[in-house]
């Protein structure tokens, strides 16, 4: 891919960290729902429904879900591909640009396929009455904070240097390099 200009490549990390950020905090968001949905009293409906508390919680992390999470994710992959793919970062050339890469399509596909049908199943639950397992609430939200909160340690912190690729790339630009400065001297 053609190097990205700096404007173009500032207004897409613009969006990458805002779209990253935005989905660490929502995520964070869902599991503080889950926690009060979990550790609210379902007495005020009767013993087995759910009490006001439990439903709006539930409700509003299905909201939630429905219509944030996932596009904030994808929005987040899509900016950091293109960031990956037009900077001299690569996507293939350090392993924490490659981790990182594949958590986020990891949990995207997470997001998809279980966060989601899960916190549609629990409020489906809430909906006919019961009290959902506080596992089914509680799993998702977590494993996705954590999986986030270790993506942005990732971004600052850089570890592991490069990968094979990245070496091998590093050693042709350094030979070129170099024979691009022999070639330069005047010679007598």
């Amino acid at each position: 891919m053609k190097p990205l200009s700096r404007r173009v490549r500032r207004t897409f990390l613009v969006i990458h960290i805002a779209s990253a950020a935005a989905w660490l905090g929502l995520t964070l968001g869902l599991l503080a729902l889950a926690v009060t949905a979990v550790t609210a009293d379902p007495v005020p409906a009767g013993p087995t429904a759910p009490g006001e508390p439990i439903e709006a919680a539930v409700r509003s992390m299905r909201v939630f879900t429905e219509w944030l999470v996932l596009p904030l994710g994808l929005l987040t992959l899509g900016s950091g591909l293109v960031l990956a793919l037009g900077t001299p970062w690569g996507l293939a050339r350090h392993r924490w640009v490659l981790t990182k890469f594949l958590l986020t399509l990891a949990t995207v596909t997470a997001t998809a396929f279980a966060l989601r049908p899960g916190i549609a199943e629990a409020a489906d639950t809430v909906a006919a009455g019961a009290v959902p397992p506080a596992g089914e609430l509680l799993g998702g939200p977590v494993v996705s904070f954590c999986a986030y909160l270790l993506m942005t340690v990732v971004s600052v912190v850089k570890p592991w240097g490069p990968t094979r690729r990245g070496r091998r790339l590093r050693a042709e630009i350094s030979s070129r390099k170099a024979l691009d400065a022999r070639s330069s001297r005047r010679t007598v």
